[in-house]
């Protein structure tokens, strides 16, 4: 059994929606969780060893005024997923005081390079176990646990309409996302529960190594495809997710919504 470390505020009954970000200790998943919080939302992040980062996520969450927890979750391990679920329900009754939450956003994730012919099947396995079986199960596992009226949105990556050699492995599990976002907005939709998929073009974050944030030269090959004349970065992505939860997106439903400032156009 998986051990799950936590960190939570003090118990407060304010009647705020409480949102689900995997794999929020950085990158795209820190910025949502933050801008999530921002506009009124309780936030819950896994992490899966940065245990010190996603305590300082949970840190900045408290300074914003909101309720925050964080758990060690390895999201491509589906082992796990009951243990998980069973801290996460005592969570929500005893830091939150609620027995489901609202919002769950599928973030965590990791990037392989490798071109098809040099794809091993163990980069093979762990890109389906982290972007596609584990989203699956883990979202299948929350499913008791998401408010009716709730909302679930799952990262994709703009590779999936565009291709660039050495992603075949990595574009191939995003379309399954893509796929499998709609089969759920048409299952869950008797529930209320909207899903989306957002998907981010070239971005500067860890994402490989730091490769678009830190090579210059991949960098600026990437901005020469963007309309915009830049790759983004986290800042043009968590604040949409957050408004994508919001009532004022209500209606949006099982779609794909690329942020990428108008990549290959």
């Amino acid at each position: 059994m998986t051990t799950m470390n936590t960190t939570t505020t003090n118990i407060t009954a304010n009647g705020a929606k409480i949102a689900i970000v995997t794999g929020a200790s950085r990158g795209l998943g820190r910025n949502t969780a933050l801008r999530i919080a921002a506009k009124g939302s309780d936030v819950i992040i896994t992490y899966r060893s940065k245990k010190e980062e996603a305590d300082a996520v949970v840190a900045e969450i408290r300074a914003l005024g909101r309720k925050a927890a964080a758990f060690q979750l390895d999201t491509g391990n589906v082992s796990s997923f009951p243990a998980f679920v069973g801290e996460l329900r005592a969570a929500l009754q005893h830091t939150f005081g609620r027995d489901t939450f609202d919002h769950l956003v599928n973030n965590a994730g990791h990037g392989e390079y490798a071109l098809l012919a040099d794809t091993t099947e163990a980069q093979f396995d762990g890109l389906v176990n982290v972007h596609f079986k584990g989203v699956f199960f883990l979202t299948q596992a929350l499913l008791p646990l998401i408010a009716d009226g709730g909302r679930i949105v799952n990262l994709s990556s703009g590779l999936t309409r565009i291709s660039a050699a050495g992603f075949s492995a990595y574009s191939a599990v995003k379309g399954a996302i893509e796929i499998l976002s709609v089969y759920m907005a048409k299952e869950l939709g008797a529930r209320g529960i909207a899903v989306n998929t957002v998907a981010p073009g070239a971005i500067e974050t860890d994402f490989l190594g730091g490769a678009v944030r830190d090579t210059p030269e991949m960098n600026k090959t990437f901005a020469d495809m963007i309309a915009l004349g830049r790759v983004g970065v986290p800042d043009d992505i968590g604040p949409m997710i957050a408004s994508l939860l919001t009532e004022d997106n209500r209606w949006i439903n099982a779609q794909r919504i690329e942020v990428s400032g108008g990549q290959v156009i």
